[in-house]
């Protein structure tokens, strides 16, 4: 005699079957809707952080060019640029001079923070700025200023570069092309 099942009981195993597949199919479709929630919100971070990043560019690219105007008006009335100025015992054209070599230092610093080039490439400008004796003095008066510079500082650890591309500049002119360390570089 043949194993009948009775048909309601058929019916219910079927619906159990099929409900099973349905929970198991919507757990898989949750998971796998959180698993993409997760993957959006990720990406969503990443794009946050690089608007952040860019923020960050822009206020440091605003905040130089309202320094540059105003060591352009320092330069063009002297009576700002005494009031600007902490050189003591320099003309009016020393100073001005001294204005502007800073200038050209805080441009080339700026240029390799926004990320306009590398850390080799702003070592090549420094080195040809450096041969400039308007900046050498400029540098050499300006040592205390430094001082007061954080340590870890990008400004303070680029500093002590340029001292040391000066120093080999004082021993060997000739060779101008390399000095300074390029393993000095910032994280």
């Amino acid at each position: 005699m043949a194993t009948q099942i009775p048909v309601a009981i058929g019916r219910s195993i079927g619906s159990a079957v099929a409900a099973g597949f349905g929970l198991l199919r919507e757990s898989l479709t949750r998971g796998t809707r959180r698993r993409r929630q997760e993957e959006i919100l990720l990406d969503l971070l990443r794009q946050l952080a690089l608007m952040t990043e860019e923020v960050h560019r822009a206020n440091l690219i605003q905040e130089h060019r309202i320094t540059m105007e105003q060591m352009n008006r320092t330069i063009d009335d002297p009576s700002l640029a005494d009031a600007r100025s902490t050189l003591a015992g320099v003309s009016e054209a020393k100073r001005r001079q001294m204005i502007f070599a800073n200038g050209q230092y805080a441009s080339l610093l700026l240029a390799y923070r926004v990320g306009t080039f590398e850390w080799t490439e702003l070592l090549g400008h420094l080195r040809i700025l450096c041969r400039n004796d308007i900046f050498a003095e400029y540098w050499d008066r300006t040592a205390e200023h430094r001082r007061s510079l954080p340590g870890d500082s990008l400004e303070r650890r680029l500093g002590k570069v340029i001292d040391g591309m000066l120093e080999e500049l004082a021993d060997d002119p000739d060779r101008w092309w390399v000095v300074g360390s390029v393993d000095a570089a910032p994280e």
